[in-house]
């Protein structure tokens, strides 16, 4: 749910729903359906989705839930395209939070989930993530909250020793908390080790941003990252900076090369959302028992990924498409989708629970990783406004970083060409 690189449209084949029969107030009661009836559910990414659709149809006879997974840049452009023509959506979708805005301009295409009882569960929820599902006046609200993405500081315990860190994660929080200290480790795993502190220039510009108040539009399609002082251009110099203090890499996130270097110790640290943790799990065992979690700097607090259930308005199954959705995001489910897949809930009593504040990760040497994220998660002020163009806009400076990182040009002369490629964008 995560990668801005991967890029696809497909088109999809048009869907066509049975009809719903009215449910008893016995049954909404019970979650439970004596209706024939057939969902079908749009997914992306890594999910255990499909196994708690079989488990919900067990509990509903008559209830058949068709899961179909694809890659997230191909769910979304199938998804727009469907919605677009009027025919083919599902009756349930995901969406991810970067690509929210994309869809809120379009609520017309989507079921009010106000209309269907969702103020009821309100209180459940994270409120900075139940509000971004909301529209500007907040009277509605295009999806249930599920996995959010809470930032922290992945480490590598061999190379903070050799550097003469401490490796303890309240030792490394309490060592570094601000963004200077942020970066005298860096110089140090530099000194010590002669490898990067972070991966990627892409990573150090992620630092500061995902945190940002304002980024690269508002609402009413202006381009902000002129202004004086706003949040993109301080994370585009700071990206510069630790780049000219030698302590970022050149690893793009989810090559063949980054994934390497994850296994082999190539670089100290990443900033990494709570959905990470997964993929090290499964793709990263060569450096088991390597790393570690500890909170980040207050001005790195952020959130980078989750996403959100959706019911397009074209269902004619919308009562029945919010049951199983409710049921699906509650937090007894949402503990689940995080012990199966590691999708970090936004339904805040989970983290009371003890099978998630107990929960032992071998990968990261025994410790309890899920408090650590649960503490970032809890002092996100918000997410943002990003627009239907964030992605191109987005690329455009950072490719401009890549070239200041590779090729040796001058920031400012990049910076200046990446906004004016980005109203280039606006333009179109």
């Amino acid at each position: 749910m995560k990668s801005l690189k991967k890029l696809a449209v497909i088109g999809l084949s048009a869907v066509l729903a049975l009809s719903l029969t009215a449910c008893k107030d016995n049954e909404e009661a019970s979650g439970k359906s004596d209706g024939n009836v057939t969902l079908d559910f749009w997914t992306f990414g890594a999910t255990n989705y499909e196994d708690l659709a079989k488990e919900y149809e067990k509990e509903n006879p008559g209830v058949k839930i068709k899961v179909r997974s694809a890659e997230t840049a191909e769910h979304h452009d199938a998804l727009f395209t469907a919605l677009s023509a009027g025919n083919g959506a599902p009756d349930i979708t995901m969406l991810e939070i970067d690509q929210l805005d994309r869809f809120k301009a379009a609520q017309d295409r989507f079921e009010n989930l106000y209309d269907l009882g969702a103020k009821d569960i309100k209180d459940q929820y994270l409120d900075w993530k139940w509000n971004t599902g909301e529209n500007e006046s907040g009277d509605f609200l295009i999806g249930l909250p599920t996995d959010i993405g809470p930032k922290a500081l992945y480490y590598r315990v061999d190379l903070f020793e050799e550097a003469g860190l401490p490796t303890d994660p309240e030792e490394v929080a309490a060592l570094i908390d601000s963004p200077a200290a942020f970066e005298e480790a860096g110089l140090k795993v530099k000194e010590k080790t002669g490898k990067p502190f972070i991966d990627s220039i892409d990573m150090a510009f992620r630092a500061y941003l995902d945190g940002a108040e304002t980024t690269f539009l508002s609402p009413e399609g202006e381009l902000l990252i002129e202004e004086e002082g706003n949040a993109v251009k301080d994370a585009y110099d700071y990206a510069v900076k630790l780049n000219e203090m030698g302590i970022v890499g050149k690893y793009e996130m989810w090559s063949a090369e980054w994934a390497n270097a994850v296994n082999k110790g190539e670089f100290a640290a990443e900033l990494g959302a709570g959905w990470l943790k997964g993929w090290m799990e499964g793709n990263a065992q060569e450096s088991s028992g390597k790393w570690r979690v500890a909170t980040l700097p207050t001005e790195f607090a952020a959130n980078w990924g989750g996403s959100f259930i959706s019911i397009p308005s074209e269902t004619e199954n919308a009562e029945e498409a919010y049951k199983f959705t409710e049921w699906l995001v509650s937090p007894e489910n949402q503990l689940k989708s995080f012990q199966d897949k590691g999708l970090f809930p936004s339904a805040h009593s989970v983290y009371e629970m003890e099978e998630f504040k107990t929960n032992k990760d071998e990968f990261f040497g025994g410790q309890s990783t899920a408090p650590v994220f649960a503490e970032a998660a809890q002092d996100i002020n918000g997410a943002v406004y990003k627009g239907e163009k964030y992605f191109p806009i987005y690329s455009e400076v950072t490719n401009a970083l890549e070239n200041v990182q590779t090729k040796g040009t001058d920031p400012e002369k990049e910076w200046k060409e990446a906004v004016k490629r980005s109203k280039g964008l606006l333009d179109r």
